[in-house]
């Protein structure tokens, strides 16, 4: 039996992570009524601890700024990459490019920061339902009119809404139902990851870095330093260089510190804890980020190789500019496909900008170093990607510079909103 709510909402939100709220949260402000359903009850765990400075703008807009400067999470001022023999880059300073208070970001424990958002949502009159799983999309004729969700209690209910938003993370709520996430064609990594307590941390400035640590043509680790003491540290390569002895994660994980000196270095006098984890297909899309009634942001639209930190980047921005055109497309009374067509294109050209660099990252004929040395007068603008300045912005010197050392992948064709002859 499903109950039927009787309240009609101006907007439903699948999916309370840092995309989700803030949907939720900037409709809210502008006098929605919306409604956020979580599956899960917060604070829970989720990976993804390093922010990229351009997050800022959005929590600014958001109003939360004050209150992640009081969490007295790690500063993070920089990105720097280490060779597998140690050997490390002169590390991207935010401050050096970007005179504004963006240019410190913060390394965050992911289950206290979506929290924040989350209950930011709520603060601004957001109504969210957590321990609720969305099962299943209400439609009329072909356009998404609310979602049936079951409680913790195993009851199902049917909420509508003037507009449906799948913000449900990598469980792509949407994508699942109609089949269109489409895996990238040569990102097909996996990644092991686990914490440290009392690792070796970098002097100074350098202390909050986030550090991408080579395997000589193989993957990276990440090395993300945390507050109270902890790292996050991951490994992310090809399943069947990774998966070669043994399937085994804690023993896949040591065998791999041993192959790059910076991360056995700094990780040799930590304390491992917690489990293993493990994730794969890290890069896809969507066919389409909307169809009538519904639109995909975070996430539940696209993700990207992680190597450059781009996921809560992406899942905030994408979110922002939802929200936006949410709020004009309720405004005409027409929440058709055809309202988020210039969404859709601007999140995909800020997306391909990352996918080209994480092309590049991958092939063993790249580097920044080679890149700045051949274009020096490029730093500026390459920094300004590696910070996420990445909307409605010319990258074409920078990928042409980068053409020169690599071949960069064709644009994708897909990821714009569905015609009605598609859906």
């Amino acid at each position: 039996m499903v109950t039927v709510n009787e309240r009609e909402y101006d907007a439903i939100v699948v999916g309370g992570g840092p995309s989700g709220s803030t949907v939720g949260a900037l409709l809210a402000e502008k006098g929605r009524n919306v409604l956020i359903i979580e599956k899960s009850r917060f604070p829970r765990y989720h990976v993804g601890e390093s922010l990229m400075p351009f997050c800022y703008f959005t929590f600014d807009r958001l109003g939360v700024v004050e209150e992640l400067n009081e969490r007295a999470y790690t500063q993070k001022h920089s990105v720097q990459f280490v060779t597998s023999d140690g050997v490390m880059s002169a590390p991207f300073y935010f401050f050096q490019h970007l005179d504004h208070p963006a240019a410190t970001t913060w390394q965050v424990k992911r289950s206290e920061f979506d929290e924040l958002l989350l209950n930011n949502a709520r603060k601004k009159g957001a109504e969210v339902l957590e321990e609720t799983q969305v099962v299943d999309f209400l439609y009329e004729s072909d356009k998404v009119v609310g979602v049936i969700a079951e409680d913790a209690a195993g009851e199902r209910s049917e909420y509508r809404a003037s507009i449906t938003v799948d913000a449900s993370g990598r469980d792509c709520a949407f994508q699942s139902k109609r089949r269109w996430r489409k895996r990238d064609p040569k990102l097909n990594k996996i990644a092991i990851w686990t914490y440290f307590k009392g690792a070796k941390r970098d002097p100074d400035l350098d202390e909050g870095a986030t550090t991408v640590a080579y395997l000589e043509d193989r993957g990276w680790f990440w090395n993300i330093p945390m507050q109270d003491d902890i790292v996050s540290s991951g490994i992310v390569a090809e399943r069947d260089y990774l998966y070669k002895d043994t399937r085994d994660p804690e023993a896949i994980f040591k065998r791999e510190i041993e192959n790059n000196t910076w991360i056995k270095e700094h990780l040799s006098c930590g304390q491992q804890f917690g489990q293993y984890w493990v994730t794969g297909e890290y890069s896809y899309r969507s066919e389409h980020c909307a169809d009538d009634g519904i639109v995909l942001v975070g996430d539940a639209f696209a993700f990207l190789d992680p190597v450059f930190s781009s996921g809560v980047f992406l899942a905030l921005k994408s979110g922002e500019m939802a929200a936006d055109a949410i709020d004009s497309a309720l405004d005409a009374g027409d929440v058709s496909a055809s309202r988020f067509a210039t969404y859709g294109e601007d999140l995909c050209q800020a997306i391909e900008v990352m996918r080209s660099l994480v092309y590049a990252f991958y092939d063993n004929e790249f580097s920044f170093g080679k890149l700045i040395r051949n274009h020096p007068d490029l730093r500026g603008i390459l920094t300004d990607c590696l910070i996420g300045d990445l909307v409605n912005k010319d990258y074409g010197p920078l990928m042409k510079a980068i053409g020169e050392i690599t071949e960069l992948p064709e644009p994708l064709a897909h990821g714009r909103v569905a015609a009605p002859s598609q859906a």
